[in-house]
């Protein structure tokens, strides 16, 4: 049995039966991370010690009988390095964050913890989670395990890479303008930014505080509702969280799509589509009306503006939040300041890079006096439209369809000096941010080779149904099941493609 290509609900069921431990699992990931990640660079921060001290106490509470009701139990994950971890370096992938060590634990690793997962690291990311191709980070860009010459997308680019090349059973990612589902549709998993608020905010280092969202990368829509159930929840502590009840989203998987209703967005089919990608997509939506959904057609007519206005709002935000990184309190701090202004500016230009520079501009330009009602105002207002197109649509649609990116993963360094380009990458992930509601990507299959991500777009709060329209469709096909050509399987062998 090759434990690396388990899902997490299999895991889970193995470990039960007794065919394997928690340490044996751990210690296979971890040798699988040594062997592989060195030309990945998925992860920022290992955690071998601590991993296999929770690994053991895993075991000791399957074989106390605690492990029933925890259906994470044992299961090794890995977070993206954005989620505060006590005692552990959480450094947002910038040098601003280089020698910062967590003295606390975000929310959601507190309740991966409680559940008893295991933490195998931290990944790595766009600095701060601004990017889409993870080629901003302090520590290196990360290469996609379909081809070591492609970008896996970004922010978290890092989990993405590292689910797709089985480093770990499933990751922690966060979602600004697309940053879960664009990395999960070229690094070929099932990505999910769940309704603004469904898990907690508290402990997630901040870039733009009204669009963030934590969610789960993995392999299946399965593993994915099996760690939402754990991630998601009220928090007194983050004032954003939504105090409504939690379902049972496994339970709910295997519900028929017999009348479902899915809404073509007219705007997302008229962009220029990569043919391959193209093809896949139709033979997806084909896949599902066999599985008895119907079409219908959608318009979203201010979708056009979701670009423009998110980057106002996302640099406004972050201009504010990043304000906090001036070298005096924590984090990187310049040598010898001549006065407290050196010290702000030398160490806010050497501690964070040139995209993150560019936006912090942008934002406290938007928000300066006298721009403020021309820029910041009015992208609120064109965000207020986009909601409401949304909310349009849903009355004659269940869920919305269309492709998660233009076109598979571009190469290392293509659009790099390209601003407009890179931005672009988004441009049909951004709209569900804007309006605050929940969206899926799952892999449909190939082009050239290299993954393409078809995306589900839900009404607020209804990630089962998105959950449910994945997992049906991945009944019936495998493209979930593709491993990236190269990668090393038991026995250091290369694995294949099913």
């Amino acid at each position: 049995m090759t434990m690396h290509n388990r899902t997490i609900a299999q895991m889970g069921a193995d470990m039960a039966a007794g065919d394997y431990s928690s340490v044996e699992l751990t210690t296979h990931y971890l040798d699988r991370i040594a062997a592989e990640d060195v030309r990945l660079n998925s992860y920022i921060t290992g955690m071998r010690d601590s991993a296999l001290t929770e690994a053991a106490a895993a075991d000791a509470d399957r074989l106390n009988g605690a492990g029933s009701n925890r259906p994470l139990l044992g299961i090794p994950i890995a977070h993206k390095d954005i989620f505060c971890t006590e005692g552990t370096r959480t450094s947002a992938g910038s040098r601003m964050l280089d020698n910062f060590i967590a003295p606390y634990s975000a929310t959601v690793v507190e309740k991966f913890r409680s559940a008893g997962a295991i933490t195998l690291g931290k990944t790595n990311m766009d600095e701060f989670a601004m990017g889409s191709s993870n080629e901003t980070s302090f520590y290196g860009a990360v290469t996609n395990p379909w081809g070591e010459n492609r970008v896996p997308g970004g922010s978290s680019g890092g989990s993405a890479a590292a689910v797709a090349a089985r480093l770990c059973a499933g990751a922690t990612g966060t979602d600004t303008g697309g940053s879960i589902r664009q990395p999960a549709a070229f690094c070929g998993i099932t990505g999910l930014k769940p309704t603004y608020g469904r898990i907690s905010r508290w402990g997630i280092i901040a870039y733009a505080s009204s669009l963030d969202q934590a969610g789960p990368m993995t392999r299946s829509a399965e593993d994915a509702a099996i760690m939402l159930g754990v991630m998601a929840g009220a928090d007194e502590r983050d004032s954003t969280s939504l105090d409504v009840p939690v379902p049972d989203y496994v339970s709910q998987l295997d519900r028929p799509l017999t009348g479902l209703r899915l809404g073509r967005v007219r705007q997302y089919f008229e962009h220029d589509i990569d043919a391959g990608s193209g093809a896949r997509i139709e033979d997806a939506i084909n896949a599902l009306c066999k599985l008895g959904a119907t079409v219908v057609d959608v318009d979203l007519a201010n979708l056009r503006h979701a670009i423009p206005a998110y980057y106002v709002i996302a640099p406004a935000e972050c201009s504010a939040n990043l304000s906090r990184y001036d070298g005096v309190r924590f984090g990187y701090r310049c040598d010898d300041p001549i006065d407290l202004a050196d010290l702000y500016r030398r160490s806010r230009s050497e501690g964070l890079g040139r995209e993150v520079q560019r936006r912090i501009l942008a934002g406290t330009f938007a928000l300066s006096a006298g721009y403020y009602d021309a820029y910041y105002r009015k992208a609120q207002q064109v965000r207020r439209l986009i909601r409401d197109d949304f909310v349009n649509a849903f009355d004659i649609a269940d869920v919305l369809i269309g492709p998660t990116t233009p076109a598979p993963a571009f190469t290392l360094g293509e659009k790099t000096d390209d601003q407009l380009a890179m931005y672009l990458q988004d441009i049909f992930t951004i709209g569900a941010n804007l309006a605050g509601l929940p969206a899926l990507s799952m892999p449909v299959g190939l082009s050239d080779g290299l993954p393409v991500g078809l995306q589900l777009i839900a009404p607020h709060l209804e990630e089962a149904r998105l959950l449910n329209v994945a997992h049906q469709y991945q009944m019936g096909t495998d493209f979930h099941t593709l491993t990236p050509v190269g990668t090393v399987a038991a026995g250091g062998q290369p694995s294949e493609q099913p």
